[in-house]
């Protein structure tokens, strides 16, 4: 009797899921959904963005599971796909925000982004949703190892494979981003009161 999808490890789910297998590759989303959502989560600040982009890196991964390496971790892999995601979702915005500025004011409101600004986001918000935001607001290169490491748990070795940079660019990273982290929030800490 052969295991169920359930008892196979990921490489041979994916191999499963190239052979047609649908079920497999449902398995493999199943495992790894939430890790996905969390790392989007950590980029957008937004649960709803978030969402958007795990399903986009599904999406991805799903048309590119032929150049999956089964010798390498598929959380790792996915990971690599989900910080792509979410840096073309930043880029999406950053163009949105463009045009919504270099229209006419009068114009403005059929492409404005409807999105809270981060002070918005941050005021209208309490506890985890002001860490979120403060999280969104770091630099990409911050973001990317604060997530990683410090949300997902990855290892620093399996970080800066993912990132691809050396382990010590990590650890350097990491510590930057937790002190830019304290001070927006000590920041909007300080613009409540």
């Amino acid at each position: 009797m052969s295991p169920s999808l359930t008892e196979r490890g990921d490489a041979e789910l994916a191999a499963l899921a190239l052979a047609g297998q649908q079920s497999a590759y449902g398995e493999l989303m199943r495992r790894h959904r939430d890790g996905v959502f969390r790392l989007a989560r950590g980029h957008a600040g937004d649960a709803t963005e978030a969402l958007d982009i795990t399903q986009e890196t599904f999406i991805s991964a799903f048309a590119a599971l032929a150049r999956y390496d089964g010798a390498r971790p598929f959380r790792l892999w996915i990971a690599r796909i989900a910080i792509n995601k979410c840096h073309d979702w930043a880029r999406r915005r950053a163009v949105r925000r463009f045009f919504t500025f270099a229209r006419p004011i009068e114009e403005a409101g059929v492409v404005a982004d409807a999105a809270p600004t981060p002070e918005e986001a941050v005021q209208s918000q309490a506890g985890l949703a002001r860490i979120h935001a403060a999280i969104a607001a770091l630099p990409g290169n911050l973001k990317d190892v604060l997530v990683l490491r410090g949300i997902e748990g990855i290892s620093q070795a399996e970080a800066a494979q993912i990132l691809g940079v050396s382990e010590k660019a990590v650890e350097t990273r990491l510590y930057r981003a937790r002190n830019k982290l304290a001070e927006l929030l000590r920041d909007d800490a300080a613009g409540r009161v």
